[in-house]
């Protein structure tokens, strides 16, 4: 493995030990038995191979939701009972992704200091969107047009950060995927009504 790999890997871990913030670049070469050139040569600032580390963390939690090990989706697409489902496998990645998650949220709340960490993030934001509107509807990402990423992909997305929340807070009281199931039957109904 190279360095730019190595570097990668010992930002990862980095992240989930200190966080965006308390991590130095020190500590970034300590973990990967790399050196501090190897930062500006491969990825030219810490802060860009720390947002890397972060959107590659970020990734695998997506690629966690869906159906566990040896589990296939079972529901059609657009019913209700894939949407539970659907949510009922993301909050099933809650523990192990737990601090991924509280990174996600340090992230949310720096200053303009990391500008650039957030430009990053936010085009980040746009293909996590397209990648839960897939799961959502069974469909490749490919086939995702830009209205469905901008309408049903925010929903998701909004639903899903709230859900978070919750479960880093105080996962005895969070919502659970029949919860939001039921609140959602239950917002269709009234909307057929009028």
């Amino acid at each position: 493995m190279g360095h730019r790999e190595d570097l990668l890997k010992g930002a990862k871990r980095c992240l989930l030990e200190k966080g965006f913030a308390r991590t130095t670049a020190r500590d970034i070469v300590k973990e990967s038995g790399t050196n501090l050139a190897s930062i500006g040569y491969h990825y030219g600032s810490k802060d860009a191979l720390l947002t890397q580390a972060y959107v590659s963390l970020i990734e695998s939690v997506g690629e966690s939701f869906g159906p566990g090990l040896g589990e296939e989706v079972t529901q059609p697409p657009g019913s209700l009972e894939r949407f539970q489902e659907m949510w009922a496998s993301v909050i099933r990645t809650v523990p192990e992704a737990r601090a991924i998650w509280l990174l996600s949220f340090e992230l949310m709340f720096q200053d303009e200091r990391v500008a650039q960490v957030r430009k990053l993030l936010a085009e980040a934001q746009e293909e996590g969107r397209t990648g839960l509107v897939a799961l959502f509807n069974g469909v490749p990402e490919t086939e995702v047009d830009q209205e469905t990423t901008d309408s049903e992909g925010r929903l998701y997305q909004t639903l899903l950060n709230g859900l978070m929340v919750q479960w880093l807070f105080d996962p005895a009281s969070a919502t659970t995927a029949e919860q939001l199931t039921e609140g959602l039957r239950r917002v269709m109904r009234q909307a057929a009504r009028h």
